[in-house]
């Protein structure tokens, strides 16, 4: 018999088929922020964080070196990975 050739499957993903890889911020370890400033930061731009979370994330940034602090929407992702630069976070590049 004679075998089909296959078509190699291609996705599109990307803002326009809504369905993409979730976009994840993730916030970076450095020596200039305290564990305050990224508790009140994360609590005050990322939605679902409270000042309590955000400092357990503050820990995990300091003992792993990063914490992923949202995943979702590029659009929005793109948004808080500026409002968190701009309040003087260490960020990833979004991914």
């Amino acid at each position: 018999g004679t075998e089909a050739p296959v078509k190699p499957v291609t996705e599109r993903t990307g803002p326009e088929s809504g369905h993409g890889e979730p976009c994840h911020v993730i916030v970076l370890n450095d020596d200039h922020n305290t564990f305050d400033h990224v508790a009140r930061t994360l609590a005050r731009f990322i939605p679902g964080i409270d000042f309590e979370k955000g400092m357990a994330l503050a820990h995990k940034i300091d003992s792993a070196g990063e914490a992923l602090v949202w995943s979702g929407p590029r659009e929005q992702a793109e948004l808080y990975w500026e409002q968190l630069k701009d309040a003087g976070l260490t960020m990833a590049p979004l991914a």
